[in-house]
C-alpha cells in the first residue's frame, strides 16, 4: 500500500476520533433530570421521537384544558387562553398558534422552536441528548471518512495505472481491505440516535412500568394521558384522542385512529383532569 495512502487512512482515522468524542456524552447528572424526579411527558417525548414528538404532547395537554381544538383540513387552533400552565413548551405551542397550522408547520414556528431548543438544552446537560451541535459536527466528520478513504482509493489507483502492474493490484486490494472497517465503524456511529444510552434506559424502564392499557377506560389521570402519549406515540393518541388526533392531523398514520374509534354516540374525546 501507498505512502500517500496510508495518510489518507490516517486522516480517516483522525476523523473517527474526533467524532466518537463528540459523540460521547459527559455529565455530572449522569442522566439524572436537575429536579431528581423523571422527566416531565414533553421531555420524555423529545427523547422518543425528537421536536415533533414533543410538541404533540403539548397540543394533548393543552386540549385537555381546552386551550386548542381540531381545526379544518388536519390542523389544530388555538381555542382560548392557554390555561393554568406554567410550562414552557406549551406555552410556546400555544402562543404559536396565531391561525390553525398543521403539525409539521407548528413544530417548526419559532415560539415553539426555542421553548423545545431549551428543552433540549435541559436534556443534553442532564446527559439524556447528545448536544445539537456536536451531533451534526460528529455527522459531518463521519460523512467525511468514506470520501476520505475513496479519495486514497483513488490515489493508490492512479499509481497502479503508471507502470506499476504487478504489485500494483496487490497493493490496491491491501488498500481495500484495509479501507473496510473504518467505514463501517463510521455507518455505525451515524445511526446512533440524539438520545444516550441513559435515555434509552430510562424510556425502557418507564415503559415497564407503564404499558399501555388495553382500554383508554382504564386511565383518568390526565398527566398519564400524556406520559403515554410522550411514551408510545401514535397508538397512545388513537386510543386515548382518536377524534382530536385524527381530525388535528396529529398521528403519523391517521388509521390508526379510524380502528380504535369508539362506537357511535354522543362520544367526544375523553378529557381526564390534567395534574
Amino acid at each position: 500500500m501507498s505512502t500517500a495512502m496510508w495518510w489518507f487512512m490516517g486522516a480517516a482515522c483522525a476523523e473517527l476520533i474526533v467524532a466518537a468524542a463528540l459523540l460521547r456524552t459527559r455529565s455530572q447528572e449522569s442522566g439524572v433530570w436537575p429536579t431528581g424526579a423523571e422527566p416531565p411527558p414533553q421531555a420524555l417525548a423529545l427523547l422518543r421521537g425528537g421536536r415533533r414528538a414533543a410538541v404533540t404532547v403539548a397540543l394533548v395537554a393543552l386540549h385537555q384544558r381546552g386551550a386548542v381544538a381540531a381545526g379544518r383540513k388536519r390542523t389544530i387552533r388555538a381555542n382560548g387562553g392557554p390555561g393554568r400552565t406554567r410550562d414552557p413548551v406549551q406555552l410556546g405551542v400555544h402562543g404559536a398558534l396565531h391561525r390553525a397550522l398543521a403539525l409539521r408547520a407548528l413544530a417548526l414556528r419559532p415560539e415553539a422552536r426555542r421553548a423545545v431548543d431549551a428543552l433540549r438544552g435541559e436534556l443534553g446537560r442532564a446527559g439524556l441528548l447528545r448536544p445539537p451541535a456536536r451531533l451534526r459536527a460528529a455527522r459531518v466528520l463521519l460523512a467525511c471518512v468514506p470520501l476520505t478513504i475513496g479519495a486514497g482509493l483513488l490515489v493508490a489507483w492512479a499509481g497502479n495505472g503508471y507502470g506499476e502492474a504487478a504489485s500494483g493490484a496487490g497493493s490496491v486490494g491491501l488498500a481495500v481491505a484495509v479501507a473496510v472497517p473504518p467505514v463501517l465503524v463510521a455507518a455505525l456511529l451515524l445511526r446512533l440516535p440524539p438520545a444516550t444510552r441513559a435515555a434509552r434506559r430510562l424510556l425502557a424502564g418507564l415503559r415497564e412500568r407503564h404499558p399501555l392499557p388495553a382500554h383508554r377506560r382504564e386511565v383518568t389521570d390526565g398527566r398519564l394521558v400524556q406520559l403515554y402519549v410522550a411514551l408510545y406515540g401514535d397508538p397512545a393518541l388513537a386510543l386515548f384522542l382518536p377524534r382530536f388526533s385524527r381530525d388535528g392531523g396529529l398521528l403519523d398514520r391517521p388509521r390508526e385512529a379510524d380502528e380504535n374509534r369508539p362506537p357511535p354516540g354522543p362520544g367526544r374525546d375523553a378529557r381526564p383532569s390534567s395534574s
